[in-house]
């Protein structure tokens, strides 16, 4: 799996990949990173990738020009070997109608909601290319035609599109193969299935008086599975029974919410 970013601040990036998962990801060879300034694709002296917007107004917009360059650069197939005197050609553009192997994803807050879902669909490509939008916005070309995809992590406002990558290459990596030491461990976490994750407890038994719950410890492997499974299941209905709506269950697992909307009913009278 590798992932190309295109930022206007590159060292923003240096601590988040290098720790954790992600840099174990990295030196086992399972995931790469490059991370591109979009300067180094300006063509005028001073590296200007933003301007004015045109119609007046606050703010600046990010120029679609060094955006564009950047990313049919890094997307150009491996130039076929030339004779030495040929004349040098150059790079074509995916305007028009084309469009490239690798998802182009615009970090936007008009882009669609970031999910583990779509986290699981992304994994499935090979390479992702993420252009961190910055100041105003981007030049509406870059969306109309260069990004095949627009992606927002939430309703609320950042600085940039930064973060927005971290989090994409973070939630993605997580998912490709031999990344996590235990097979089974993405599936069980929070909105993996489609609900918020079970509790979980270690050692000590008893802390402050507060013990782990009896079940735990009772060598029954199936009880052990069905506590968690209506654990995460009273803690999606108390804290997020909107992801109820979508969740794969059971139904044995409806009939537990069932009982826990009685009971918060009857609590409420």
């Amino acid at each position: 799996m590798h992932f190309d970013i295109l930022t206007l601040f590159p060292d923003i990036f240096e601590g988040v990949f290098n720790q954790s998962i992600v840099k174990r990801a990295g030196k086992a060879g399972l995931v790469s990173i490059s991370v591109h300034n979009i300067r180094d694709y300006a063509t005028d002296k001073h590296r200007m990738t933003d301007d004015a917007p045109y119609g007046g107004g606050g703010g600046m917009i990010m120029k679609p020009g060094p955006i564009f360059r950047a990313v049919e650069t890094i997307l150009a197939p491996p130039a076929p070997p030339k004779p030495a005197l040929s004349k040098a050609e150059g790079l074509g553009g995916m305007g028009g109608g084309q469009t490239p192997e690798a998802p182009v994803i615009l970090l936007s807050p008009q882009g669609r909601l970031f999910t583990q879902a779509v986290a699981r669909e992304l994994s499935r490509h090979s390479h992702l290319v993420l252009i961190c939008g910055h100041y105003e916005g981007v030049d509406e070309r870059v969306r109309q035609f260069l990004a095949t995809d627009e992606i927002s992590i939430g309703d609320y406002v950042l600085t940039g599109g930064e973060i927005p990558a971290m989090v994409i290459v973070d939630a993605v990596t997580r998912l490709a193969p031999g990344v996590l030491g235990d097979p089974g461990a993405t599936f069980e976490d929070s909105h993996a299935e489609g609900l918020l994750e079970y509790p979980h407890y270690t050692r000590p038994y008893a802390f402050r008086g507060w013990s782990v719950p009896d079940v735990l410890l009772s060598g029954n492997h199936a009880e052990v599975i069905r506590w968690r499974r209506q654990e995460a299941l009273r803690r999606t209905f108390e804290r997020r029974p909107d992801l109820l709506a979508k969740a794969r269950l059971s139904q044995a697992d409806r009939e537990f919410l069932r009982h826990l909307a009685e009971a918060a009913t009857t609590i409420c009278q």
